[in-house]
């Protein structure tokens, strides 16, 4: 049985980096144009060119997102901007628009992705989009495991489908909360994300929200594998590059121990702690097991709180000391843990910090500064620190 693939976001160069480094198998980005999240840094071409021959050399492969919904107008340098982008290296094209698929199928030798934005909820859709040579369909979010696992069975597609992150709060790829409230189009990359607003009712003194859970589907990693998907997908290109790492380094864990029989509860427990660490909102499995009920979504209350567990990336090597990109308070004498792109955690005492005049310091207090910091191990770069989790 084909291994399942783990699939990463990246809303720029170093995400990428840090997907390939930290556990992903493949990873899907956005170009400057055309991708459903404008507000992103997004890639240009020559990014994407050292993108995929980054992640082509560590075995990984590219996605390209063109997932707008396409206007006329939209359509103008389209032709010539995939054929550059296939020329960069790319490994597929995640789409929305069939029109795309054709042209692709017919001019090049790369994969098309069917995205979620179509909102693919049914058997005789897959059955239909296999005839069209698609390669690849991204399930709406809204599919249950039965209707799953029977698409996977009567088919030969390869199915997607999310396992981590945020929801959207109507059917995939068909709201225009954002059109009406910001006129920001949401199905052409500028999403308001409205239904994350608090709203003032008359006849309520608490504010009313219509926000989802995020998604979290670390408990049934084993039964998704077992149903024949294809690939797991990451939700978050505008994610910080701890958030990826982090939920990529937890999937990784418990994908390889379902693979060699050593799943355990200790672990699976472990690996959720994290998870939930990690995300600023509570979490749900949402459609997979259950038909939404209140449980999987706000409606008052809601509150999001920053993370400050990421505390900083190492960089660089300078004689014995690792230099350190601060991001979160930390001060001698707190116990941290350190994340390895080799799949380690390591917990540390920290007993030394100096800052970028190589001064001794006691508190790390300005987020951005370079810290330096020197450990009684080999440590392998891009490694980053965190507050403790394993107690």
């Amino acid at each position: 049985m084909k291994k399942v693939e783990l699939l990463s976001p990246a809303g720029d160069l170093e995400r990428l980096k840090i997907a390939c480094l930290y556990g992903a198998d493949a990873i899907y980005i956005g170009g400057r144009e055309y991708s459903l999240r404008a507000n992103a840094t997004n890639f240009s071409l020559e990014e994407i060119k050292e993108g995929c021959s980054f992640a082509h050399e560590l075995g990984k492969k590219v996605y390209l997102t063109l997932n707008i919904v396409f206007h006329n107008e939209d359509i103008n340098g389209v032709y010539d901007y995939i054929k550059s982008v296939v020329e960069c290296g790319i490994d597929a094209f995640i789409v929305s628009d069939l029109f795309l698929v054709k042209y692709i199928k017919d001019n090049f030798q790369v994969e098309v992705h069917l995205s979620t934005q179509d909102s693919v909820t049914n058997l005789e859709s897959v059955k239909y989009l296999e005839k069209e040579r698609v390669d690849r369909v991204v399930l709406a979010r809204e599919v249950a495991r039965d209707d799953i696992k029977k698409i996977i069975a009567e088919t030969n597609m390869d199915i997607e489908v999310f396992i981590h992150g945020a929801m959207c709060t109507f059917v995939s790829g068909r709201c225009v909360l954002s059109n009406y409230f910001t006129n920001r189009d949401a199905n052409r990359g500028g999403c308001a994300q409205i239904c994350r607003f608090c709203f003032d009712l008359d006849d309520s003194k608490n504010p009313f929200s219509m926000a989802v859970k995020d998604l979290n589907m670390a408990n049934y990693i084993k039964d998704m594998i077992e149903i024949g998907i294809t690939s797991f997908k990451i939700e978050g290109r505008m994610r910080s590059p701890f958030y990826l790492a982090t939920v990529l380094s937890s999937y990784r864990r418990i994908i390889d121990a379902v693979y060699e029989n050593n799943l355990t509860d200790d672990l699976l427990k472990k690996e959720i702690k994290i998870l939930s660490r990690v995300s600023n909102r509570e979490n749900s499995t949402h459609f997979y097991d259950h038909k939404a009920n209140l449980s999987d979504q706000y409606y008052s209350g809601r509150q999001e709180a920053s993370n400050q567990d990421y505390l900083g990336i190492i960089t660089a090597k300078k004689d014995d000391y690792y230099q350190l990109k601060q991001r979160n308070y930390f001060k001698i004498g707190d116990k941290i843990e350190i994340i390895t792109p080799n799949m380690d955690i390591i917990e540390v005492i920290v007993d030394n910090i100096y800052n970028d005049k190589m001064e001794a310091i006691e508190v790390a207090n300005q987020a951005d500064s370079t810290l330096y910091i020197k450990f009684n191990k080999d440590i392998p770069m891009f490694s980053m620190l965190r507050k403790s989790y394993l107690n």
